[in-house]
Order: C-alpha cells, then sequence, then structure tokens
C-alpha cells in the first residue's frame, strides 16, 4: 500500500476514523474528507503515517462540487464512509432527505467528480439494514410520505448497494480496471448508534450497543473491501452469527439490491438530482 492515496469520507471518528488510521499506518497517503476540520485534525494527529485533512460537506452539493475541484493527481482508493443513521426530520443545504441526500446522493456525487483520477477501488460503506430497504423513487426525499427514521435509514443503504452494483456495471462497461465494492461493518458501538431523536430508536440503539464490536472490529470489513482480491461489486459482512462481528467474507444481499432495472432507474434520478454524470466513455454496440 505504500505510495499510494486513499480519500476517506467521514474519517475523524469511528470506522472511517479507524480506516485511515490503519491505511495511514501501513504507508497510505490518507485524505481525511471531514465536515469538521477540527475535529479531523485531532483524528490525523492520532495516527501515524502521512495523512491530510480537507473539509467536505456532503450535505451540500457545492461543497462535494470544491472538494473534488481541490484535488489533483490520482487517487488509488475511495472509501464512501460517512454517513447518519435515523436522526430526526431533516434536509441538506439542496433539500434532499438527510439520510438519502448525505449517505447515498453526496458520496454519488463524490465518486463521479472523481472518477477521472480513480485508479484503484471505490468502496461505499453499506449495511445489513439494506435488507430492509424499498426504494421509493417517486418520493425518495421523504416530500409526500410521513418521514420514518428506520425505513429513511434502510433506503439509503439499499440505495449504496445500487449504486455500487451499477457504478461496477457502468465500469466494466468502460473497459475500465477500477471495481467497485460494498462492506456492511456489522454491528459498530460508533456514534452513530447515539444519532436517533425519538424515543424507540434511543431504545434500539441502547439494545444494540451491548452487541456491538468496537470502531477497529468495524473497519475490518471496509479494509478487506478496499485491498482483497475480490471482484467487483463483492459485498463484504462479518461472517459472525446475524453479521454482527466476525472475519470478513463475500456475502449476499436482499432481492431489490440484485434488481439491475432499479439500479438503473435510481442512477438516472441520482444524475438528474446531483447533476453528476458517469465521467468515462461507454463504447457503443
Amino acid at each position: 500500500m505504500t505510495n499510494r492515496t486513499a480519500i476517506i469520507t467521514g474519517s475523524n471518528s469511528g470506522i472511517g476514523r479507524a480506516t485511515a488510521r490503519a491505511l495511514a499506518a501501513r504507508g497510505v497517503r490518507v485524505v481525511l474528507a471531514v465536515r469538521d476540520l477540527d475535529r479531523g485534525h485531532a483524528a490525523a494527529a492520532q495516527m501515524t503515517g502521512r495523512t491530510e485533512v480537507r473539509r467536505l460537506d456532503l450535505a451540500d452539493l457545492a461543497s462535494v462540487r470544491d472538494f473534488a475541484a481541490s484535488l489533483t493527481g490520482p487517487v488509488d482508493l475511495l472509501i464512501n464512509n460517512a454517513g447518519v443513521m435515523m436522526p430526526p426530520p431533516g434536509r441538506t443545504v439542496d433539500g434532499f432527505e438527510l439520510q438519502f441526500g448525505i449517505n447515498h446522493l453526496g458520496h454519488f456525487a463524490l465518486t463521479n467528480l472523481l472518477l477521472p483520477q480513480i485508479t484503484g477501488r471505490v468502496v461505499t460503506v453499506a449495511a445489513g439494514g439494506h435488507q430492509a430497504g424499498t426504494l421509493d423513487l417517486d418520493d425518495p426525499n421523504w416530500e409526500r410520505r410521513p418521514y420514518r427514521p428506520f425505513p429513511g435509514y434502510a433506503q439509503s443503504k439499499l440505495a449504496n448497494m445500487l449504486f455500487t452494483a451499477e457504478l461496477q456495471r457502468r465500469l466494466t462497461a468502460a473497459g475500465s480496471t477500477v471495481i467497485a465494492t460494498a462492506a456492511n461493518p456489522g454491528l459498530a458501538a460508533t456514534n452513530l448508534l447515539g444519532h436517533g431523536g425519538s424515543a424507540a430508536t434511543r431504545i434500539m440503539n441502547a439494545l444494540l450497543r451491548p452487541l456491538s464490536q468496537n470502531d477497529d472490529g468495524g473497519a475490518r470489513t471496509t479494509l478487506h473491501a478496499a485491498t482483497a482480491d475480490i471482484p467487483g461489486d463483492s459485498y463484504i459482512s462479518p461472517s459472525g452469527f446475524l453479521q454482527a462481528r466476525g472475519r470478513p467474507r463475500i456475502t449476499g444481499r436482499s432481492a431489490a439490491a440484485r434488481d439491475p432495472e432499479l439500479a438503473r432507474r435510481l442512477w438516472t434520478l441520482s444524475e438528474q438530482l446531483t447533476h453528476t454524470t458517469f465521467p468515462l466513455r461507454i463504447p457503443q454496440r
């Protein structure tokens, strides 16, 4: 991994910080892409190796564009790690529901903008919660439906899975050697488990926390998806009970996450919402 560059979103805390720490210790130049620069610098100060802290707010597409425009040179690895989990109702700067906007659309735009510079791999941190997800392409931002935190979270994680599948399809069609993979961290006791606002969410988080692993355990699947010799569109999950913890391995996904037409439709909608497109040329047949 020496002399390679990795960009990791949301790497000032939790799984992202553990992933950044592990890669930096192995010689990777790690760019911590974070919303809070002070917290990013504090995290970087605890790491060995080469690190750089840059501001990125995935809830603001202008920030995503500024971040991408500021980067020069090749990027070996992009890890789409940042996310929110079951927050109270809220909107991004561009008017998207927070979970769909940050977990999916922000990373969708970032990946498309950086793809001409990416030489190795795009890893997107999904979740086992995608299994419960349904994707309402007529109302992905919960404008006509009553907002519900967990269905919103599950929808965003399903979107992560479909994004990975369609990105890999497009990369293959373009003849690119870049691959896209997805990782399920299992149950990790990160700050995500403290984010929910409703009483039901807080109770569920309190019940899950004793079953959870630490940040380093949660980062194992991301690191495997980023570095192991695996095919494109692999989905890496812990091998233990209920995929909560354990050694990383390739696992299956929900029927919805395997739907190629749904993946194409989500991609088209995401292009329209973010005003970004797949930047590589796909030969016409």
